[in-house]
């Protein structure tokens, strides 16, 4: 059934590369890992011109090309914050990914499961579960999308920059035993892109919701703490990071950013640090917020910058 699907996949991939603008594709074919049972059905809330999704555990992927005339070969999987407790899709997910996708991006908005969702074995291990395996995906389709395989990168906001950069420190390596052959690929990220990011799990610097969300009743367990704390958990061959945060941030403190590019430096990443005075939490594509709104560019510039050949893991 597993290499049936992966035959599948390719196909239905290549077919809609080519005649449509998005796919959407579930990142599991048969039983979920860590699940108890079957998941129950998600809840979408529309308020306010914002789309929020709560209680997801039927994780998937929504892949959004490029027209192939301006197709750069990058690819960004995207994941939403909302403190582990909801979903930003449209805010930090899809309205990210049309940007991207007009710079000649693919785009891929990851809906991973929350913690909390009632089907999970372990709560903490979901997250970086479906996070590990939308790369795999997009690795594994990289021929057939067009996607350089050196430019397949992680990006996140808040929460789910916490969940980026835990896959960046993290991740599994290839396993060309796996029986799925998707999961014969590395789950490494060519390069992160970390906006307004939890990092630290540590009381003096973490968000506090986002630590109990991931971890519940084991929220104050100092080997959970310590191993979610991502600024302790760089290594040499972490990817390459862009850390973009305001100084009047109130939600998540700009020091998460700070702590995480310290370590980069210490381990020899190649890493970059925006820090504006102004921007606060969830801005977005901070639309109309002059010396802002250009974060993004810079993110794209930083990847661009990179030798052309990034080490494979």
């Amino acid at each position: 059934m597993k290499k049936l699907f992966f035959v599948l996949l390719i196909i239905v991939a290549g077919f809609s590369f080519a005649e449509a603008q998005e796919l959407k594709l579930p990142l599991y074919q048969g039983q979920v890992p860590n699940a108890l049972r079957a998941p129950r059905e998600e809840i979408v809330e529309k308020k306010d011109g914002m789309m929020k999704l709560w209680k997801v555990e039927s994780p998937e992927i929504a892949v959004f090309f490029p027209s192939r005339k301006y197709a750069t070969g990058e690819a960004v999987i995207i994941c939403p914050g909302g403190a582990y407790h909801m979903l930003a899709y449209d805010l930090e997910g899809t309205d990210i990914a049309s940007y991207l996708v007009s710079k000649g991006i693919t785009a891929i908005v990851l809906k991973y499961r929350l913690p909390a969702a009632e089907s999970s074995k372990v709560r903490w291990e979901s997250p970086l579960l479906d996070a590990e395996r939308a790369v795999r995906i997009v690795r594994s389709q990289a021929k057939e999308w067009g996607l350089k395989p050196d430019r397949i990168g992680v990006m996140g906001f808040s929460a789910g920059g916490h969940l980026a950069s835990t896959l960046s420190t993290h991740f599994s390596a290839e396993n060309p035993q796996a029986k799925d052959p998707v999961d014969r690929f590395s789950s490494r990220p060519d390069f992160s892109w970390l906006v307004y990011p939890v990092i630290s799990f540590s009381d003096a610097l973490t968000h506090m919701g986002s630590r109990k969300n991931l971890l519940g009743q084991e929220w104050n367990n100092n080997d959970l703490v310590h191993h979610f704390s991502n600024e302790l958990q760089v290594k040499e061959d972490t990817p390459p990071a862009i850390l973009i945060h305001g100084v009047d941030d109130q939600a998540v403190n700009y020091k998460n950013s700070m702590v995480y590019f310290e370590a980069c430096q210490q381990k020899g990443v190649h890493a970059a640090m925006f820090l504006y005075p102004q921007g606060a939490h969830g801005f977005g594509l901070a639309v109309g917020q002059e010396g802002l709104s250009g974060w993004l560019d810079q993110c794209i510039a930083f990847t661009r910058g990179l030798p052309a050949a990034n080490e494979a893991h």
